[in-house]
C-alpha cells in the first residue's frame, strides 16, 4: 500500500475548496493507493471549516487564526507527519482531473521516486491557456510536445508531488515566507541539492490566474493604502524578495530587486510606462 498525504491551506473560498475536495475523491486511482487529506484553515468566516466536516468528516482539518498559504502549509505537513510515501500540494482554487493523481504517481515511478512531480493547469472557461505549473528556462509555464514529461527550473505550488525520498533531504517550506514565494525557494532549493523535478505532459488540471495587476503597484489605488498592501503578506513584501533573492541569485540582484519593488510601489504610473 502506498500512501500519499494531500495537504491544502484554505480561507473563506468555501464553494472552490468543495469542489476541490469533490474532485480529489473523484481520482481514478489504483486500489492500492491510500490518500489521506490535511487541511489548515487560516480563520475562515464564511463556514468552510463546518461544510467541509458535514460533507467529508475524514477529512482532518484544523483552524489556525491568521496563517497564509506558506505557512498555513508547513502546518498541514506537521499534522500529516513524516511517514507518507509521498506529499501532495494542493491549492483549493485548483480543480484536478481525475487522473492527476495516477499520472504524478506514473511519472514518479519512471523517476524513481527521487525527484518532485508537478502538474500544469489552464484556465477554467475551456480556452487552454497555460496558468500555473513547472516553469522553463524562459520563465514560461513548461510544455511537451509529445506528452512526455519534461523537465523545469522552478515551479508554481498549485498540484506539486513530493515523494519521501524528497522530503527526508528538504524537509518542509521555509517558514521565513507567509504566503507566496515558499514554492519558488522549495524548488530552487532542490535546484542546489541536484533534485530533479519533471512536470507531467499533460495539464492536470484547472486554476484561473490572478489579477493582471497587484493592488500594491496599480496607480488607481492611493499611495498610503498601496504602501499597507505592499507590506501585507499576500502583496510583495519586500523582506521576503530580499531573502528569496539572496539565498539564490546574490546579493547584487537582492539589493537592486529591493529597490525596484518599492519605486514600482511608489511611482507606478512610471514604472508602466517605460516598462
Amino acid at each position: 500500500m502506498k500512501t500519499i498525504a494531500v495537504l491544502l491551506t484554505v480561507f473563506n473560498r468555501k464553494d472552490k475548496t468543495i469542489q476541490c475536495l469533490h474532485n480529489i475523491k473523484a481520482q481514478q486511482l489504483p486500489t492500492d493507493i491510500q490518500t489521506d487529506i490535511y487541511i489548515v484553515d487560516g480563520g475562515s468566516t464564511d463556514g468552510t471549516v463546518e461544510t467541509v466536516k458535514k460533507n467529508f468528516p475524514e477529512v482532518h482539518i484544523k483552524t489556525a487564526n491568521g496563517l497564509f498559504w506558506n505557512r498555513g502549509m508547513i502546518e498541514a505537513w506537521k499534522m500529516a507527519g513524516n511517514s507518507y510515501d509521498y506529499y501532495l500540494w494542493l491549492n483549493d482554487d485548483t480543480f484536478i482531473h481525475k487522473d492527476c493523481i495516477s499520472t504524478l504517481l506514473y511519472v514518479s515511478t519512471q523517476k524513481r521516486d527521487k525527484a518532485i512531480i508537478m502538474g500544469s493547469t489552464t484556465d477554467t472557461q475551456g480556452n487552454g491557456i497555460l496558468t500555473y505549473g513547472g516553469r522553463d528556462k524562459t520563465g514560461k509555464v513548461a510544455q511537451s510536445s509529445d506528452d512526455s514529461p519534461v523537465a523545469v527550473v522552478m515551479m508554481n505550488g498549485n498540484i506539486v508531488l513530493v515523494p519521501q525520498v524528497v522530503y527526508r533531504q528538504l524537509g518542509t517550506l521555509d517558514p521565513y515566507f507567509t504566503h507566496a514565494r515558499g514554492d519558488f525557494d522549495y524548488g530552487l532549493r532542490a535546484r542546489k541539492a541536484g533534485i530533479a523535478m519533471w512536470q507531467a505532459g499533460h495539464p492536470l488540471g484547472e486554476c484561473d490566474l490572478h489579477e493582471r495587476i497587484d493592488a500594491w503597484c496599480d496607480p488607481e489605488i492611493p499611495l498610503g493604502k498601496r504602501w499597507k498592501l505592499i507590506h501585507r503578506p499576500n502583496g510583495m513584501p519586500p523582506k521576503e524578495i530580499f531573502y528569496l533573492e539572496r539565498r539564490h541569485y546574490g546579493l547584487g540582484i537582492a539589493l537592486f530587486h529591493y529597490c525596484t519593488i518599492h519605486a514600482r510601489c511608489l511611482f507606478p504610473s512610471i514604472w508602466i510606462k517605460f516598462k
